[in-house]
């Protein structure tokens, strides 16, 4: 099967064509600046990238140039649209309707439109992307595949705050968790390379890029996650507060004349590392450089962020009752060996052991842990697109 990933953004759209057989990937790319001006980033296997400037009105305009550069005569990755057997869509916010990808119907659309308040500046573009392929590539299957799926499988100690019940019975306000397509990739990519049984396993997937997050995961099921009821709990982040005393809010608005919303957009897009840094560099390569040099800032901001990991960390042990191994992925988690040393200086108490020349490797599946750690600790790059593609094709089944 040919699977085309597609993952609408607010104003921009990343896309993969794999061969779900191979697993290759034919051609990859992006759409930015959807609603501005518009520009296609496109790459057939083995050529160049090329870059298309042009208006992108809406996600329809981006992507049917999507489809117009895999099909075009010159460097197209196939002869014409037939050739694509079904569709996969990343979905950021499925509430509680949905523990697991599922085929898109009409059925789902009216969920994730039931649902869209909680995450209104994702599943709307969401949603968007599933319309125009639709209309664009009629009869194609198509499935969603859930940021949230993977930790419907907390349980009530887990996922509920301590509010008044009634507020999670009218309104579902509880944690939810984001990030759950790679830490379902990487917590069994985890399994698989140490030689685990991942259903009689416990492991816990540290996803660190400029959003964070931690999830423990016992015999492959979820049984907690940092992030909450949006993506803004948790780690401190690139630019993310994470968890902090609910009275900032209130305290803040006063000092600075501002309501609920101007106080968010301070803890969503001024905060975390950015905003411990005093607006440096929310680029952990930026800080890293900077507190080489002696920027006290810096280098408090690269700590903070460890600290809130390591700590997690030691709490999801706590909740599993131990742990078989810890994996780091995304952008930092993949390729930062200085954080990963930072987050995992303190766990000797575990029996855990860096190999510091190991630890310098990056973007590749790599044990970092010495061969007498008693806790397995690992590298292990997260490949989303590759998830939703197995997962689109589990789903389908004999569809195609």
């Amino acid at each position: 099967m040919k699977v085309l990933v597609i993952n609408c953004g607010s104003s921009s759209l990343k896309y993969q064509l794999i061969d779900s057989d191979s697993e290759e990937v034919l051609a990859k790319g992006l759409c930015e600046r959807i609603g501005i001006d518009g520009r296609l980033v496109y790459q057939k296997e083995g050529l160049d990238k090329e870059i298309t400037e042009a208006p992108m009105p809406t996600h329809k305009e981006a992507i049917k140039m999507v489809l117009d550069a895999l099909t075009n005569d010159k460097t197209g990755a196939i002869r014409s649209l037939k050739e694509i057997d079904a569709v996969g869509h990343r979905v950021v916010h499925g509430g509680e309707k949905f523990a697991c990808s599922a085929k898109v119907d009409d059925a789902m659309i009216k969920a994730l439109e039931d649902c869209s308040d909680l995450a209104p500046l994702h599943n709307p573009a969401n949603l968007i992307g599933i319309n125009v392929c639709k209309e664009l590539m009629p009869g194609v299957p198509m499935v969603g595949c859930f940021d949230t799926a993977f930790h419907q499988t907390m349980p009530e100690k887990a996922y509920l705050y301590a509010i008044p019940i009634e507020y999670y019975e009218k309104y579902r306000i509880r944690k939810y968790g984001f990030h759950g397509t790679s830490h379902s990739f990487v917590s069994k990519e985890t399994a698989k390379f140490l030689g685990l049984d991942l259903n009689n396993s416990k492991i816990i997937v540290c996803h660190l890029g400029n959003g964070a997050s931690v999830s423990a995961v016992k015999n492959g099921k979820c049984v907690d996650t940092s992030m909450g009821l949006t993506p803004l709990a948790g780690l401190a982040m690139g630019t993310r507060s994470g968890d902090l005393d609910p009275s900032v809010v209130e305290f803040l608005g006063k000092k600075l004349n501002l309501d609920a919303s101007g106080i968010l957009n301070i803890l969503n897009k001024k905060s975390g590392v950015y905003g411990l840094s005093r607006g440096l560099s929310s680029d952990f390569r930026d800080l890293a450089d900077a507190a080489k040099k002696g920027n006290h800032d810096a280098e408090v901001a690269l700590e903070v962020f460890a600290y809130r990991v390591k700590t997690t960390i030691g709490a999801y042990v706590a909740a599993m009752d131990g742990v078989d191994a810890i994996a780091f992925t995304a952008g930092i988690g993949e390729n930062d060996g200085a954080t990963r040393a930072r987050i995992m200086d303190g766990f000797s108490y575990l029996g855990i052991k860096i190999d510091p020349e190991k630890n310098k490797l990056r973007g590749q599946n790599v044990k970092i842990s010495t061969d007498d750690s008693k806790v397995a600790v690992c590298v292990i790059p997260t490949n989303e697109e590759l998830a939703i593609c197995r997962d689109t094709v589990a789903i389908l089944g004999g569809d195609k």
